[in-house]
């Protein structure tokens, strides 16, 4: 578990240990990204890690297929619509 800044949304502060260790290599391209795992990482409930994997989805990090789970993007994308 982190040490939460009560300032910031947990959700954000979990995307960016998440994006860091994507962009790092520690989570490889095919790595599965799993909700449950996270849960009990991050110790949030399951809504707070789906806005995690939204956000990761939206900018191309990870590419979920639906029966079999979301998983780190062959690429490092970044969208261009960034602003």
């Amino acid at each position: 578990m982190i040490d939460y800044d009560p300032t910031r949304p947990k959700w954000v502060q979990i995307y960016e240990v998440v994006r860091a260790r994507i962009e790092s290599g520690e989570y490889p391209p095919h790595h599965l990204i799993s909700e449950v795992q996270m849960e009990g990482e991050f110790g949030v409930a399951r809504v707070t890690i789906r806005k995690v994997t939204a956000k990761l989805r939206e900018d191309g990090l990870i590419v979920t297929t639906p029966g079999m789970g979301s998983f780190v993007a062959q690429g490092k994308k970044k969208t261009s619509e960034q602003a």
